[in-house]
C-alpha cells in the first residue's frame, strides 16, 4: 500500500501519518528526514542538497526527486510506504508517477480559518515543551518555568502566507490524484481519533 498524505499546514498530516505507519507497519518517508540522512552520510545527492541549503536556497526538484526515488528503492519500502511532504507540486507528482504507483492519496481537509487558529495558537518553550492557548492559559512552561514564545513560523501573517503557497502549488495535486482515481478525502476538523478512524476505514476499504 503506497500512500501520499495531502493537506494544508496544520491539517494534522504528521500526527496521522505516524499513527497510520504504526498500524500498517509501513515506513514513514519524510523528505526532511531523507535530506538530513543524505547530508549526514555525505552521499552525492546529499552534498548537492547541502550546497543549496548552505546558500539559503530551496533544494531543486530534481535533487529532491532523486533522493525520494533512491529511498523508495530500499528494501523496507517494498511492502508499501507513506510519503509525507512529497509531492508538493504537480511536477513532483508527475515525476513520482514515473517510478512508483500511488494506491491512495489521503486529503485531510481543514478550513483555512481553523488552520490559522491551530497554528497561531501554538506556544513553545526553550526546553522543547509545546502548548496551545486553547488548553493552556499560562505564559510560563509547566515543566521548567521558562517564558513561552511563539515561533515566527506560527505567527498569523506567516501562516496565511504558507496557506497561499499551499493553495497555489500543492492544492492542484488534489485534482491530479482525483483524475487517477486515487484521491480519498477526510474531514480534518474532527477530533484526532475520529480523523484516524476515517483514514483507517478508507485504507481498509481500499486494500
Amino acid at each position: 500500500m503506497n500512500l501520499v498524505f495531502l493537506g494544508a499546514p496544520g491539517a494534522g498530516k504528521g500526527t496521522q501519518a505516524t499513527r497510520i505507519c504504526s498500524k500498517y507497519k509501513i515506513p514513514h518517508i519524510s523528505t526532511g528526514d531523507i535530506l538530513r540522512a543524505n547530508i549526514k552520510a555525505g552521499t552525492p545527492l546529499g552534498v548537492e542538497a547541502k550546497a543549496y541549503i548552505d546558500k539559503g536556497l530551496l533544494v531543486p526538484d530534481e535533487v529532491v526527486i532523486g533522493l525520494v526515488k533512491q529511498r523508495l528503492s530500499e528494501k523496507d519500502c517494498q511492502g508499501g510506504y507513506l510519503l509525507d511532504g512529497f509531492p508538493r507540486t504537480l511536477e513532483q507528482a508527475e515525476a513520482l508517477s514515473q517510478f512508483s504507483t500511488i494506491d491512495c492519496a489521503v486529503n485531510i481537509q481543514v478550513d483555512g480559518k481553523l488552520v490559522i487558529k491551530r497554528i497561531a495558537g501554538r506556544r513553545m518553550c526553550k526546553c522543547g515543551e509545546s502548548y496551545h492557548i486553547s488548553w493552556y492559559n499560562s505564559d510560563k512552561c509547566a515543566k521548567c518555568g521558562s517564558e513561552l514564545y511563539q515561533r515566527d513560523d506560527d505567527k498569523e501573517e506567516t501562516v496565511k502566507a504558507r496557506l497561499d503557497v499551499y493553495n497555489s502549488q500543492t492544492a492542484p495535486l488534489i485534482e491530479f490524484y482525483e483524475k487517477k482515481g486515487a484521491l480519498r478525502s477526510v474531514d480534518g476538523s474532527k477530533e484526532m481519533e475520529e480523523v484516524f478512524e476515517q483514514i483507517v476505514r478508507i485504507l481498509d476499504d481500499n486494500d
